[in-house]
């Protein structure tokens, strides 16, 4: 067994995936869940079937599955989040009083200001451990849950973009995790994890736009392939190019959508359709089931709604992110803009850009409650 623990926050299609995954590498792996239900089954096999790319399957065998917090945060080295980030404000309250020193949180994905909101909560319930917060630009795998206790993994991505709040401490977290993922590589700062967001590109837009054939057909159709056409794509890249100015704003250099395909998956294309449709990791993956799904419920209100408050802090349009909101807005009937994310949540409301960046960077001049 090697030395790192790991607990893993989620038992999700994410989160059963990386837990049979780290244990299949041979690393001690806790599971914790909020509702036990969910996890009776593994709790009573101890173990998730992984079923890799190649389509072979693997047993994973956890050193126990729990639904009682301090269980399973108790001498874990690296806490993995993989939860909705609907649910990161909760895991954050969970956590806090039972975080010690030394501990690392990672949240994967922190989708927009994930990092930054989980701290302030921290902050706010006065949790004195010396724990780092971390998050990644995106999750690592392409996968699905198959079953109670069965996940698939569809593809690895080739990089994944990391960071620590604050950043001087993204050396430390990478070197810990490195020899479970040596996918993660360094991103400047959260500010960057944020921003190159590409869940909040393709989640909702592609569901939205998509809304009567998954309710005809229920998914049944490639959500990747079937369901982005050229019209489509072109309202993906106008929704990137807004991303990217809301991150050129914030002094953030981030890539493309087009880019990014490219470094996660090395699907090339001259256009953002040619590039998706060259996908192979996206090969098979079917569209939600139904329009009660976390690519609206979890990504229009933490991934768009915070982009659009920081683009309203520093004069940046989202005409098209807010057609989305609105569009979602009319679909779930819910207010995702009351709901969601935003600069207060984050700790950066009322912030000049430089503070922040000095916050995000070294932790200085420390968001204002």
């Amino acid at each position: 067994m090697k030395e790192i623990c790991y607990t893993i926050i989620g038992a999700g299609h994410g989160g059963k995936a990386m837990a049979a995954d780290l244990a299949l590498k041979g690393f001690a792996v806790r599971l914790f869940n909020r509702t036990a239900e969910h996890i009776n089954e593994i709790i009573l096999r101890g173990e998730i079937e992984l079923e890799r790319e190649d389509s072979t399957h693997h047993m994973g065998r956890l050193t126990f599955a729990t639904s009682d917090i301090a269980k399973a945060l108790d001498g874990a080295n690296v806490i993995m989040v993989v939860v909705p980030a609907s649910a990161h404000g909760n895991i954050a309250r969970l956590c806090a009083p039972h975080l010690r020193d030394g501990q690392i949180v990672v949240l994967n994905p922190g989708r927009t200001g994930g990092a930054l909101e989980f701290r302030q909560i921290l902050n706010k319930l006065g949790c004195s451990a010396n724990v780092i917060v971390a998050e990644t630009a995106t999750f690592i795998f392409a996968s699905r849950s198959t079953g109670p206790a069965q996940a698939r993994i569809f593809a690895h991505k080739n990089a994944v973009p990391l960071a620590a709040l604050p950043a001087i401490h993204t050396g430390h977290v990478l070197e810990t995790v490195r020899e479970a993922y040596p996918q993660f590589i360094p991103a400047p700062n959260v500010l960057y994890t944020s921003l190159d967001n590409m869940g909040a590109i393709f989640h909702p837009a592609l569901t939205l736009l998509n809304a009567s054939w998954i309710e005809r057909t229920k998914g049944d159709f490639q959500f990747y392939i079937d369901g982005v056409t050229r019209s489509t794509a072109r309202m993906l890249e106008v929704l990137d190019r807004e991303r990217l100015t809301i991150a050129a704003a914030l002094g953030v250099n981030t890539r493309s959508a087009l880019r990014w395909l490219k470094d996660a998956y090395s699907a090339e294309g001259e256009t953002l359709y040619e590039a998706i449709q060259a996908n192979p990791g996206y090969q098979g993956i079917k569209a939600p089931r139904n329009l009660r799904h976390r690519y609206i419920f979890e990504d229009v209100p933490f991934s768009l709604v915070p982009m659009v408050s920081l683009g309203a802090q520093f004069g940046v349009s989202t005409q098209m992110i807010d057609a989305m909101i609105q569009l979602a807005y009319v679909i779930h009937g819910t207010n995702y803009y009351q709901r969601g994310r935003t600069v207060e949540d984050m700790g950066l409301k009322g912030l000049r850009v430089n503070e922040i960046l000095h916050y995000v960077q070294e932790g200085r001049g420390r968001s204002k409650k």
